[in-house]
Formats: C-alpha cells, sequence, structure tokens
C-alpha cells in the first residue's frame, strides 16, 4: 500500500520530530549518507547544491546509514560534528537509519517503491543513492552513488520551474 511520502515521520540528527510534508512546497533530495565512504566527499557537492538551489526551493536531506560496510559507525552527535568539521554541512540531516531490510525507515520503503533501481530491484546498492522528490512529492527520481551531485543541476533545475 502506497504512504503518502509527505506524512512519514522522521527524526532529525538532534532529535527532532518532522515529516517531509515540513519542507511542504520544496523539491527535497534524499540521500543516504556515511562518513567513511569512498563517496564521503559527495559531501561537499550536497552542500553546494544546497547553497545553490536553496531559495528557489531545493532542501537536502542527509540520512545517515550504517548498513554498507559499516561505514557510518557514530553516534549522532559525532556524524554532526563529522559534517560540519569536514564539509560544513548546514542542510538538515536526520538520525541514523537503515534503507533496506526488515527494519528499513518507511521513508526509504516508499522511495524504493516509487523509484526502483536497476531491473527494478527494490535494494539501496550503496551510500550516497539519492532520492529527488518534487515539491508535491508525486515524482521520484533516482540516482546512483555513482552521481556525483553536480550532475542533478538539470533535474533539479526541471523540479524547481
Amino acid at each position: 500500500m502506497s504512504q503518502n511520502l509527505l506524512d512519514i515521520p522522521c527524526t532529525t540528527l538532534d532529535g527532532q520530530h518532522k515529516t517531509l510534508g515540513d519542507y511542504a512546497g520544496k523539491a527535497l533530495l534524499v540521500v543516504n549518507t556515511a562518513s567513511q565512504c569512498g563517496f564521503t566527499p559527495q559531501y561537499k557537492g550536497l552542500e553546494q547544491l544546497w547553497t545553490t538551489y536553496r531559495e528557489r526551493g531545493l532542501v537536502v536531506l542527509g540520512f545517515p546509514c550504517n548498513q554498507f560496510g559499516a561505514q557510518e559507525p557514530g553516534d549522532a552527535g559525532q556524524i554532526a560534528a563529522f559534517c560540519e568539521r569536514n564539509y560544513g554541512v548546514s542542510f538538515p540531516m536526520f538520525a541514523k537509519v537503515e534503507v533496506n531490510g526488515s527494519d528499513a525507515h518507511p521513508l526509504f520503503v516508499e522511495l524504493k517503491r516509487r523509484a526502483p533501481g536497476v531491473l527494478g530491484s527494490q535494494r539501496i546498492k550503496w551510500n550516497f543513492t539519492k532520492f529527488l522528490l518534487s515539491a508535491d512529492g508525486r515524482q521520484v527520481r533516482r540516482f546512483s552513488p555513482m552521481t556525483k551531485p553536480d550532475a542533478l543541476q538539470k533535474d533539479i533545475e526541471a523540479f524547481l520551474d
């Protein structure tokens, strides 16, 4: 059964309860992140997208995940400090989640259902998989970890206009 993406409860890294609906009217870029991954430098590109497009209606949302190679072992405070210190991350970060398996966060269950991977896969293959959502939450595009944040500009522009 489909769930409204904007109604799914999430918890921020600092413990606040939110839903994607708190960002109503904004295009959203949801990313599962990790601090000790080969793709971790993408934090810089994600921060650049956030600073470039936030005034036009884009919100980048980071969801740390430790399911891939145990590359996000820290607690909330360690994750926040790492992101700020190393990449100047100022976009919203959320509590650590699982994105695959029986304990997968409902947001990622729904994102994977709406935007399956290669050959219809419902699994996320690695850290820094990206989901771009239209402002109404109806359109979802999925991008692989290999897709660098700056390569999303054209797709983001399409969702902002």
